[in-house]
């Protein structure tokens, strides 16, 4: 039980390690401003306007099936394109979130953008999807179903039929709590950034607002950069990660999760783990608990630095910014795995690019960039101390035999033989593409020293390959593993259910405890709250009795009550390694008064055993 309720502080933490930055006095609960700041009071007359042209937006987009037609229906996946302008300035209508009298004319200009945009839609006449320059896009989130924009600088010239892909950098954008959505699409509407290498797109991800790029805001800029791929001729194998400052932050954090994913990354000051950054940054000495220093794994990339073995990194400082820090601690974690990580520094500045050393960063990516990523490297490195972050090229961890705890596998390919080492893993997918094997296939696999017998199997055509290995009490052999446990995409903590889709299962019955209840109920209004402030998203909400079978396969499901008042948690119940009723909660050999306790956890779902039930906890 306290290991699950653990999972419970990681979020908060999280966001107070990322979101503050003045010193130990302003994380005291109750003192804490908000972010983002409350907004301006508008004058009646730009209110009632802005209102007014809000609705209109409104009534064009809900209008848009209609007025497309039969015959170009496929066009309302250009919806979002139209829909974030109207998101933006309804949500910051809704919460008070203008910030001076500016902000009303940046609202009437992305209103004029959206207005223009369903019209050309509806007319089936997109202009924007082949416009070059600064082009604002929207997609759909899988996670909450909401729209989410963000910025693309388009190279001139850009020819959807060209023979050649295109390169595309990913640029993550520093810390800036007024940045809600509409002054972010205005910036990109207006603003290319820093780094503009010709002939290459830049992405410019939201990140769902200040949270540094963690939990949804990750997941963003990967569904981002996904919608770009779909709608553009990007070349996969040309993707540079870049930021600065809070996106210098991301960026570290980004290259070490997915290392095959990128070329190279250019990480810009930032901050790379969680305690020495806040005793440089703001002198506050943190004394975390276990469970805290457990859960500061899931981001602190010292722990993957290894994983920048097979990706190249070109980091950079300023000589008199305190967030050199990062970069410090990122060359003694590589330096202890054998890595020297360049670092260039900017001399004599402060929290900002040198021009110069701005020119060499460019130099070194542009000539990595010229090479392209190696697909299938001979030796791949890699660490994690979490199945969320499970994989790098052709290795995939399947399974580790103590979670937080760092598993470590270094493998070698040469011509149809591998050889593996590991540490900590219990089970290891090997998996090449088509076209990344020779002929006959791989022939022959060395797990920790000894060679494992392959099953019998004839060499594939397009000459992919792939296996399951699995360690026993006997060594590693070629069985799948089997049963209930933390397997990639299912391994915890709470907050893993929140990077996919899901849905809050509010109870409709009669609970077990008024106390219990009202607890309950105020802690999943919070939550709803807090996702939409923090995460940018606006939580499915659905009663019990609605939930369908789709819902069930598609999605996690958070549940709030007990068993008497959520029909899901009775229908679970039974299946879960606990027991609860009216006077008593059981976990294991511990038990707990019902009227005053409700239990927080994850488990995969009995419903669906590839999704998540959380119950009691956002």
């Amino acid at each position: 039980m306290r290991s699950l309720l653990a999972s419970l502080l990681f979020a908060s933490l999280l966001l107070l390690s990322v979101l503050r930055a003045d010193g130990p006095g302003d994380n005291v609960p109750d003192k804490v401003r908000p972010v983002p700041p409350q907004g301006i009071q508008l004058a009646d007359k730009d209110r009632q306007n802005l209102t007014a042209r809000v609705a209109t937006l409104k009534k064009a987009i809900d209008e848009m099936p209609k007025s497309l037609g039969k015959g170009k229906q496929s066009l309302l996946e250009l919806l979002p394109d139209v829909e974030i302008f109207h998101r933006a300035v309804d949500t910051a209508l809704k919460h008070e979130e203008f910030f001076s009298p500016a902000d009303v004319a940046k609202a009437n200009k992305l209103l004029d953008e959206g207005l223009a945009r369903a019209r050309q839609l509806a007319e089936g006449k997109p202009t924007w999807t082949t416009a070059s320059g600064l082009v604002v896009r929207g997609y759909r989130s899988r996670i909450d179903d909401t729209v989410q924009p963000y910025g693309l600088v388009v190279p001139r010239g850009y020819n959807a039929e060209s023979a050649t892909p295109y390169r595309l950098d990913v640029w993550l954008h520093g810390r800036y709590e007024k940045q809600v959505e509409m002054t972010f699409i205005d910036e990109r509407m207006r603003v290319a950034g820093q780094f503009t290498p010709p002939g290459a797109f830049v992405l410019h991800p939201y990140g769902r607002f200040s949270n540094a790029f963690k939990l949804a805001g990750e997941v963003d800029v990967l569904e981002a950069l996904a919608h770009a791929q779909k709608h553009y001729r990007i070349d996969d194998d040309r993707l540079v990660m870049r930021g600065f400052s809070m996106g210098g932050a991301g960026c570290w954090q980004l290259a070490a999760h997915y290392p095959s994913k990128w070329v190279a990354a250019a990480p810009g000051a930032g901050f790379s783990e969680t305690a020495e950054f806040l005793n440089v940054f703001q002198k506050e000495k943190v004394a975390p608990t276990w469970y805290e220093r457990k859960l500061w794994q899931l981001y602190d990339v010292p722990n993957y630095a290894i994983n920048f073995h097979n990706l190249p990194t070109v980091a950079y400082s300023g000589e008199k910014d305190s967030q050199k820090q990062a970069a410090d601690v990122m060359v003694k974690a590589m330096g202890e795995v054998g890595l020297d990580l360049v670092h260039l520094i900017g001399p004599g500045t402060g929290h900002s690019y040198h021009p110069a050393t701005r020119q060499q960063i460019n130099e070194r990516i542009d000539r990595l960039v010229a090479k392209g990523r190696e697909r299938v490297p001979a030796r791949v490195r890699f660490a994690t101390p979490t199945l969320r972050y499970h994989e790098a090229f052709w290795v995939s961890l399947e399974g580790m035999q103590e979670h937080w705890k760092i598993a470590r596998v270094d493998a070698t390919l040469n011509g149809s033989a591998i050889s593996v080492t590991t540490s900590n893993v219990s089970a290891l997918r090997l998996r090449f593409g088509p076209g990344d094997t020779l002929a006959g296939g791989i022939t022959s696999v060395f797990l920790d020293g000894a060679r494992v017998e392959l099953p019998p199997q004839k060499p594939r055509s397009d000459r992919s390959w792939e296996q399951v290995f699995t360690r026993g009490p006997k060594g590693w052999t070629t069985t799948e593993p089997t049963g209930v446990r933390k397997q990639p995409g299912l391994q915890g903590p709470i907050d893993d259910a929140f990077l996919d889709r899901f849905l809050f299962v509010r109870p409709t019955g009669k609970a077990l405890h008024d106390k219990t209840a009202a607890w309950q109920k105020a802690e999943m209004e919070r939550a709803i709250k807090e996702w939409r402030r923090q995460m940018r998203g606006d939580a499915i909400v659905k009663d019990d009795k609605d939930i369908t079978e789709r819902d069930i396969q598609s999605a996690h499901l958070i549940l709030w009550g007990d068993p008497a008042s959520n029909t899901l948690i009775a229908k679970v119940l039974p299946k879960l390694p606990l027991s609860w009723d009216a006077k008593t909660l059981s976990i294991g050999k511990d038990k707990f008064d019902a009227s005053a306790h409700m239990p927080a956890l994850v488990y995969p779902n009995p419903l669906n055993p590839k999704r998540y039930v959380v119950f009691n906890s956002g």
